[in-house]
């Protein structure tokens, strides 16, 4: 799910301003901002059709296209909305957003997953993605609305497979449940979003805890998160009291970052180098330059060490995130 800090700020201070439509001021404001943006960043091609919309248990789900691909946005209220999946019409491999990008530099952490576990399917981006890199391992998909999972098999051909299992249910009750099985899974990907932000109770030390204890001894967990707001503290110190060391993977004109941990020591600025430039041109078919992403990846904090910890009885992430 992507967008742009920038315009997100400024679709949160209309939203706390009351403003139900669009006064000049704002639209002066925007203007230049959406001038700025980069054709990856977001913006759409061409007109705008919406070619499918319904409201879920959980959000509305609109379905959009344009001349050069097609999206899949949730939305809570009448304002924002955001793209939480795109693919392009003539090229389904190719990623379209930074922050899918960023989630593929966690090959150069492990390389073999066996088992993998995404919380949040969308319109099954990563599903493929990683389906096509590993077509031997087996992929579980816990995604809460059964909506989605119908929207995503109807236009964006995602399908249930002897490799790709489909769970409709909470991300946190089916970690839960696996954990109580013993099962593990050798890389755990948190991408579940409810329309504003992730979910409350799959951000807290807890949450973080139970996922812990499913991986095995290299198994990691990469995080879609945002990188703006009084969040991004106490949600980067929730994963370091957890994990201790992080990487913490940023990129310009994106609004989202990405948290990898492991339950293995994290490879050093050299082996990152290393490890990708022995990668080639495995990642070329999906639009990653693996060679040049290993730059994005930080390990000292850059965000207040003191921040409070979220925890089951202190997430409070609405008003952390405005």
């Amino acid at each position: 799910m992507y967008l742009p800090s920038a315009l997100r700020s400024l679709l949160l201070a209309c939203r706390a301003a009351g403003k139900t439509g669009w006064p000049a001021a704002a639209l002066a404001a925007l203007l230049p901002v959406l001038l700025l943006l980069p054709a990856s960043a977001g913006a759409q091609s061409g007109p705008v059709r919406t070619i499918h919309q319904e409201k879920s248990l959980y959000r509305n789900i609109l379905v959009t296209e344009d001349n050069e691909r097609r999206c899949m946005r949730f939305t809570l209220t009448e304002l924002g909305g955001q793209n939480q999946s795109c693919r392009f019409l003539d090229d389904h491999d190719k990623l379209v957003f930074p922050y899918a990008k960023m989630v593929l530099t966690s090959l150069l952490v492990q390389d073999n997953p066996r088992r993998i576990l995404i919380i949040g399917l969308g319109g099954g981006t990563l599903v493929h993605t990683y389906s096509r890199l590993f077509p031997t391992a087996e992929i579980v998909v816990a995604e809460i609305d059964e909506a989605v999972v119908k929207v995503a098999e109807r236009y964006f051909d995602y399908r249930s497979t002897g490799q790709i299992k489909t769970v409709a249910e909470d991300g946190r009750l089916y970690i839960k449940r696996a954990g109580l099985r013993k099962e593990t899974f050798d890389l755990v990907i948190l991408d579940a979003f409810n329309g504003d932000y992730i979910p409350e109770h799959l951000m807290t030390a807890e949450f973080l805890q139970e996922v812990r204890a499913l991986l095995p001894a290299e198994g990691m967990i990469v995080a879609n998160t945002f990188s703006s707001s009084r969040l991004y503290h106490a949600e980067s110190q929730t994963y370091a009291s957890v994990f201790g060391s992080l990487f913490n993977i940023r990129m310009a004109n994106t609004g989202n970052r990405i948290i990898v941990v492991s339950a293995a020591p994290l490879p050093d600025k050299t082996t990152l180098d290393q490890r990708a430039a022995a990668m080639g041109d495995r990642l070329r078919a999906f639009g990653v330059d693996i060679r040049g992403m290993t730059q994005y990846v930080k390990t000292t904090p850059d965000w207040d060490t003191k921040a409070r910890i979220l925890t089951d009885q202190y997430a409070p992430v609405n008003q952390l995130n405005n």
